[in-house]
């Protein structure tokens, strides 16, 4: 398994706590350890509620300032469905000895839909429809824009195509590439969460619990969203999930989101060396498209 990038920004408990005293003296104290440390952040839990966030390379410190922008408005919205968001207890700002925006989220319980299968999530395929419904709102000027996720297919070809040429068995990939490109595009500009694969879902009790890691959030194509369904669902909850969104989104909508389902899966077979979990992922949801 490969091993994480080296952080260009490291910290230790003597920093963290520094930060802490600083923009939040009353959590100073609390016990403190490093919980885990991924590609772009560094997390600390805090006591037995909170967690700290630390961006570890230069390339996540937008994915912190995104949130900040986004949580405060998405999160209430998906709080009064029941479903939980790591919405800041503290945005950290910028200091002398820690440039950076951090933050300090709440701890959610549950396991990430990484560990449950296709058959159990598909109990709670509503339940992620009607999150989307109330997140796929009109986003304002000033949300963040993703250079990737929520945008035209198109913009997407030039790196798809290397991809589709290596594995030229995946014919259903291929179809659902090019059906999308050929579907009309978005006008739309939404919310967009940005990267709802199933480690970003939280489950407990055997519902759909959570959505974290809101990085990539964008204003953009909904469709980016909806591909989730073929990364999470078997074949009858895809359908009850759609079935649950009613008439929102059109059937051109629901073709571009095919075809970002075979771009996200491929883009799982080909740099998850490090994650057998989200490789997995990539190869059921082939699987998944070729049954359909």
């Amino acid at each position: 398994m490969a091993d994480s990038p080296a952080a260009e920004y490291p910290v230790d408990e003597v920093a963290v706590r520094a930060l802490l005293r600083t923009a939040a003296p009353r959590l100073s104290e609390l016990p403190l350890r490093l919980f885990a440390e991924g590609w772009d952040n560094a997390m600390w839990r805090l006591g037995s509620e909170l967690l700290v966030r630390l961006p570890r390379r230069a390339l996540a410190v937008p994915l912190i300032a995104n949130e900040h922008r986004a949580l405060a408005e998405i999160g209430p919205v998906l709080a009064a469905l029941g479903i939980r968001t790591p919405i800041p207890v503290l945005a950290g700002e910028p200091t002398e000895a820690f440039p950076r925006p951090w933050s300090v989220i709440p701890w959610i319980d549950g396991t990430t839909a990484l560990r449950s299968s296709r058959s159990a999530n598909s109990r709670w395929a509503p339940r992620l429809a009607a999150a989307l419904l109330a997140l796929h709102a009109p986003a304002p000027a000033d949300a963040p824009r993703n250079p990737v996720r929520g945008r035209a297919l198109s913009t997407r070809e030039s790196a798809m195509r290397p991809r589709l040429d290596a594995l030229p068995t995946h014919s259903a990939l291929r179809q659902a590439w090019a059906d999308g490109l050929e579907a009309p595009p978005s006008v739309e500009q939404v919310w967009v969460h940005g990267d709802l694969h199933p480690g970003n879902l939280l489950v407990r009790d055997g519902s759909l619990a959570a959505l974290i890691d809101f990085g990539d959030v964008t204003s953009g194509d909904p469709a980016y969203d909806l591909a989730s369904a073929w990364m999470l669902f078997d074949a009858p909850g895809r359908a009850e999930f759609r079935a649950s969104t009613g008439s929102r989104y059109d059937d051109a909508t629901w073709v571009r989101a095919r075809a970002w389902a075979a771009y996200i899966a491929l883009v799982l077979l080909t740099q998850s060396d490090d994650r057998p979990d989200h490789l997995a992922v990539g190869q059921s949801t082939v699987a998944e498209l070729e049954a359909d």
